[in-house]
């Protein structure tokens, strides 16, 4: 299932699912957690309700795995580092009987929450709005000096993309992470799928090409509640 180089194919080699974590307990609070050092804290993961929603999403995606005739061992769930996040892949791994510390579960520090910035870090969940506004306007500029950008976000989750394409093929990839990062995946998805720049010699090429404002503005089209699954690819 591993291989160490890309295929020249026009698609990707693996088949993607997406999972916003359930409600966490920064969620319920309405506190925004973004940094690396704030998010892993076990404080920060799964709420009760959070907990149910992340089983219901396993038993979803084990379904939908059940429906297209792919066996567990063909799964591999690659997860954020944050509590929140972690805490979901757990209980989804459990719903498909899959070892959580065994080889078809890792996490990418790529797949991490986007950064706000210092001033929006442990603040009220209503600054997210002046966030989005921006990235409406600009999504190469960040929220503030430290924040990441809309392409920021974009720039690693592209690098996260290249790795996991490089380590598996064959396989029914779900990505669990957080609400912006999952937007700004599913917009660059869309947009290379309609991509025909002939200089692209394989998907991956596609996604950088699409890293332009025209395209990145439009990543709250995407979101996610908490605890929600979608297949992307």
């Amino acid at each position: 299932m591993t291989t160490s180089s890309l295929s020249s194919s026009s698609s990707l080699r693996n088949k993607y699912w997406i999972l916003r974590h359930g409600k966490s307990i920064p969620n319920q609070k309405g506190l925004i957690v973004s940094s690396l050092e704030n998010g892993i804290l076990p404080e920060y993961q799964l709420a009760e309700e959070g907990v149910n929603q992340a089983q219901l999403a396993g038993e979803q995606f084990l379904k939908e795995l059940k429906d297209a005739n792919i066996p567990s061992e063909n799964v591999r769930i690659c997860y954020s580092p944050f509590a929140r996040t972690a805490h979901t892949a757990k209980e989804v791994a459990s719903v498909l009987n899959i070892p959580f510390e065994g080889s078809q579960c890792k996490v990418f520090e790529d797949l991490r929450e986007r950064y706000f910035g210092p001033t929006y870090e442990l603040a009220s969940h209503d600054r997210y709005p002046e966030i989005w506004a921006l990235d409406e306007k600009d999504p190469f500029e960040k929220p503030e000096e430290g924040g990441e950008s809309a392409a920021d976000v974009v720039s690693r989750l592209l690098k996260a993309m290249e790795e996991i394409e490089t380590m598996f093929e064959g396989c029914a990839i779900l990505i669990v992470s957080h609400g912006d990062p999952l937007q700004m995946l599913q917009t660059i998805l869309n947009a290379a799928k309609q991509q025909n720049e002939p200089s692209c010699t394989n998907f991956l090429s596609r996604l950088k090409v699409v890293k332009v404002p025209s395209v990145l503005s439009k990543h709250r089209k995407f979101a996610l509640e908490t605890g929600e699954l979608r297949a992307v690819f």
